[in-house]
């Protein structure tokens, strides 16, 4: 009767901690789905056409409005009347549009390159042709003051286009359809104003950029964060840096409360709030004072420390909860499953420091623009991907040992003793409202992820606009955070004796979740 009791009290107190997580999963939804905006805004920009004779890239800034205008044609068939080479020209960019300003609270610029290219007979696009470009980024932070240097670079991409007509006389003057072509991108916004000059320097000698077609245009499009979706974002993580942080020091003063050692899954959970408290951290607060361009690499390790470290908890919690396995508690007996979760990470990690990494110093660097980066990508991700493959393999190996030893060990529960029913109890229904819980994050995950990139963004509920990738981006990473606080929450060791041993006299104390308990 006694435990009857306990039991309903459990599960009542169960119902509880479940409501309140559910009630702040739905707050973090609406929080990005009603308060903020889109992540994203994409602008368009057409380059202008500006005459250069003196040909002084480095020192010379072309710039296609304003106070001290360059001089612009309007096509190239004004070029060839006026007897301007194609050396002549640059291709002028303004970023923003004006009256525009940018903003420290973009972020981040991504940008990628369009060129227009018309069909003519006699000037084709040949087989695997490449287009050479050198590109000076400048900035400054007033209308009146010089532009600033800030990187300048030779860079040469694979032109791929395709011509959908039949390449006769009548179809000249038609245009190829030609893959995006990666350009630039910068981890901050540090500056309101900036200028791209672009040059495509013809040597037919040296084969620079002869076959490449009729180009008539440039374009760029600009990707950048919003300003409000970032606002948004950094109050988010403001908020759940000290709430894991707190429940972290809870768990492990009362880990350290035992009179026994910390057992093996009680560190790796310590471990991953820890992880998840090292995303947490809105360092990115510094980004709107200061110039720093490495905070999308920074965001990225820790992105993969938090994945890796999750990883490696579902491996070494369900291997700890095979009851009756010998070699438990020690992170070496591990090595087969987590092997394929270091080597996966390390490969990933490799692969941002050639992309990022390298962008830090070039910011129109891309490992894909050549074959040997585009093979050496493709290598890491491919290795990426087979020990993730790994890796599901002995998860869902360890998740059917672990369920069947479960279905055994509960057929054999009433003959135990009690001390040793309430500790099996505890295992048992500790796995399985965990599995639950993960079963869910990762499916709300996927789900979400899909929804975001099947939908145009928004929805209509009634008189609100709901920004679904916002949702996705605040609900997501707010369920990951609740997940490890519950985790913390339910695996926080109590400091009583729950049970004795009627066959031996010994008094157990058994290692429950602080909600589950049990009278002597």
């Amino acid at each position: 009767m006694a435990g009857a009791i306990i039991e309903n009290m459990s599960t009542k107190k169960l119902c509880i901690v479940g409501g309140i997580l559910l009630a702040f999963q739905v707050i973090a939804f609406l929080v990005g789905g009603l308060i903020a905006p889109s992540p994203t805004s994409t602008v368009s920009y057409l380059a202008n056409k500006c005459v250069d004779v003196r040909k002084n890239p480095k020192n010379k800034w072309h710039l296609p409005w304003g106070n001290n205008p360059c001089e612009k044609i309007r096509n190239f068939d004004e070029a060839v009347s006026r007897q301007i080479e194609a050396n002549d020209i640059v291709f002028s960019i303004h970023a923003p549009h004006p009256p525009n300003e940018m903003s420290p609270w973009f972020q981040f610029m991504l940008y990628i390159l369009q060129v227009d290219v018309a069909f003519k007979l006699d000037n084709q696009i040949k087989n695997n042709a490449e287009i050479t470009f050198n590109v000076s980024l400048g900035y400054r932070d007033d209308m009146v003051s010089e532009w600033q240097g800030m990187a300048y670079a030779e860079e040469t991409r694979k032109l791929k286009c395709v011509f959908n007509y039949p390449k006769t006389k009548d179809n000249e003057g038609s245009y190829y359809e030609c893959d995006v072509l990666p350009f630039m991108e910068i981890g901050t916004v540090a500056h309101k104003f900036y200028l791209i000059n672009i040059r495509l320097p013809v040597h037919e000698k040296k084969g620079i950029n002869v076959g490449i077609g009729d180009i008539r245009d440039i374009r760029l499009v600009g990707i950048h964060q919003n300003g409000g979706f970032t606002k948004v974002w950094f109050a988010m993580k403001t908020f759940l840096t000290p709430s894991i942080f707190i429940i972290m020091v809870w768990y492990w003063r009362r880990i350290t409360m035992m009179t026994r050692a910390p057992v093996l899954l009680e560190k790796v959970i310590f471990a991953l709030g820890i992880s998840m408290t090292f995303i947490n951290i809105p360092v990115e607060w510094f980004s709107i004072g200061f110039d720093w361009t490495w905070m999308l690499l920074f965001g990225d390790i820790r992105q993969g420390i938090f994945y890796a470290m999750l990883l490696s908890f579902w491996i070494i919690f369900c291997g700890e909860h095979m009851m009756d396995q010998n070699e438990r508690n020690h992170f070496s007996s591990y090595w087969k499953q987590v092997g394929p979760i270091v080597v996966g990470s390390f490969c990933l990690f490799v692969f941002d420091m050639c992309e990022r990494g390298v962008q830090l110093k070039n910011p129109f660097y891309s490992i894909w623009t050549t074959d040997v980066g585009t093979e050496l990508a493709m290598a890491f991700i491919i290795v990426a991907g087979i020990c993730l493959c790994l890796y599901f393999l002995f998860l869902c190996f360890m998740v059917f040992q672990v369920f069947r030893n479960i279905s055994g060990k509960q057929s054999s529960l009433p003959a135990m003793s009690k001390a040793r029913r309430l500790h099996y109890e505890g295992l048992i229904f500790r796995f399985k409202f965990l599995m639950l819980i993960t079963l869910a994050c990762a499916a709300m995950t996927v789900i979400f992820f899909i929804i975001s990139q099947v939908t145009e963004g928004h929805w209509k509920w009634g008189g609100y606009t709901v920004e679904l990738n916002s949702a996705f981006f605040t609900g997501i990473y707010g369920m990951w955070n609740l997940y490890v606080f519950a985790l913390m929450f339910l695996y926080a060791p109590s400091h009583k004796n729950y049970g004795e041993d009627q066959s031996n006299g010994k008094h157990v104390a058994v290692v429950q979740p602080v909600f589950l308990i049990y009278l002597k």
